[in-house]
């Protein structure tokens, strides 16, 4: 894991990231590097991890600080020890259905779904959000699933029309308390994947929970949903890099 600057959220996740690896039993190391390292620096951490073949997983936690392309620090990770499944090799290997790991909150998504024993198949399955990270691949993992997918975003005219003729809804739009019970489908499964901090410290979702609550069939809480299923998916993405790599 590498961290650059000390950004407050970055500093939580590492942290919450590392005590997943202790308790998987996982070998884990931490670069954290000041804000103002060169990206030159960064890029050649990188190159060393990629060649050290007892590490599995490299993950670069974001964002990154101005001067560094995340770009670039994204496309320097080999492609197998991508565990974050950011880079674009794995990104089009999700577009076409052949990967072996995916991003993780996505990820954690399809988990909760499947654990949960709904079927995707032939839902109206409607995205809230067009990130790299989660409304993109989401949209492709509920399309794998055989599920009719909406992705909608900032532009979406009627929005609410959108949402509530969806039997699955994800809400990964990054706004605090968005998505309201009255933009729901009764029954429908709602999953919020935003984590916003109001008042200072209050941790809320994208989705009102209150008036949600009264509406859907099913919905995940924040904090406490799909938070802890992202963590656990990147154990698990780590564990099958292992095992790929071990493979070749």
């Amino acid at each position: 894991m590498i961290i650059v600057g000390d950004d407050p959220a970055s500093r939580v996740y590492v942290n919450n990231k590392k005590k997943a690896c202790e308790e998987c039993g996982i070998y884990s190391e931490e670069y954290a590097l000041p804000a103002n390292t060169p990206e030159k620096e960064l890029l050649e951490l990188i190159d060393t991890l990629n060649g050290r073949k007892e590490i599995s997983g490299i993950l670069v936690q974001l964002p990154v600080p101005e001067h560094i392309d995340e770009k670039k620090i994204i496309s320097a990770i080999s492609p197998e020890k991508d565990v974050d499944a950011f880079h674009p090799i794995n990104v089009g290997k999700i577009m076409v259905g052949d990967f072996d790991f995916v991003p993780c909150t996505p990820a954690g998504v399809m988990e909760l779904i499947a654990e949960s024993g709904i079927d995707v198949s032939g839902k109206e399955c409607v995205v809230v959000g067009r990130s790299n990270i989660v409304g993109k691949p989401q949209a492709m993992l509920l399309l794998h699933k055989n599920g009719t997918v909406t992705i909608c975003h900032s532009k979406t005219k009627n929005l609410a029309e959108k949402t509530k003729a969806a039997d699955i809804l994800v809400a990964a739009v990054g706004i605090p308390n968005f998505i309201k019970g009255d933009m729901i489908k009764p029954g429908a499964v709602v999953i919020d994947v935003g984590i916003n901090r109001i008042e200072g410290k209050k941790l809320v979702g994208d989705v009102e929970f209150e008036s949600a609550e009264k509406v859907a069939g099913a919905i995940t809480p924040v904090p406490g949903g799909v938070g802890p299923m992202t963590i656990a998916m990147l154990m698990k993405n780590t564990v099958r890099a292992a095992v790929v790599q071990a493979e070749k």
